[in-house]
């Protein structure tokens, strides 16, 4: 069986980046997902530019640098190029710009999912919208 492809938007990272509770338990059992190997854990470049930002903010650029270091050598990291900016564009129903060019990346790398905690910002997708907790019911608890 392929392994699910699920994508991670800024918030789940930022969550554990800087431990926010409550959010961080759900949050680090996602993100531990990428070592299990029937999911493929991905996000963007730019999640991670905005994970960087709270956790420099929280815990100072050298631990802010090894945190996205650490994310990104675990996670794959989608691709935004001219045709996901295009296609953003392209969808006046698009309000939030940086979720279009999630949706677009995520959606090129083949993600089925994506896991956020801001879902009615993702109202045009095309997929399967989740916050953490619903992801890990319905997708990786073990029966």
């Amino acid at each position: 069986m392929p392994a699910k492809r699920l994508f991670l938007d800024a918030n789940v990272l930022v969550a554990v980046l800087c431990n926010e509770y409550p959010r961080f338990g759900a949050c680090a059992r996602v993100l531990s997902l990428a070592d299990d190997n029937r999911f493929e854990v991905y996000t963007s470049s730019l999640c991670l530019s905005i994970g960087f930002f709270f956790a420099e903010k929280k815990s100072g650029k050298k631990t802010a640098r090894k945190k996205i270091a650490l994310l990104a050598s675990k996670l794959k990291i989608t691709c935004t190029d001219a045709s996901v900016v295009e296609r953003t564009m392209a969808r006046p129903e698009i309000a939030d710009i940086e979720d279009g060019f999630q949706y677009y990346s995520a959606l090129d790398a083949g993600c089925t999912t994506i896991v956020t905690y801001d879902k009615r910002d993702w109202h045009f997708a095309e997929m399967e919208v989740m916050d953490p907790m619903a992801y890990l019911l319905k997708h990786a608890a073990k029966g």
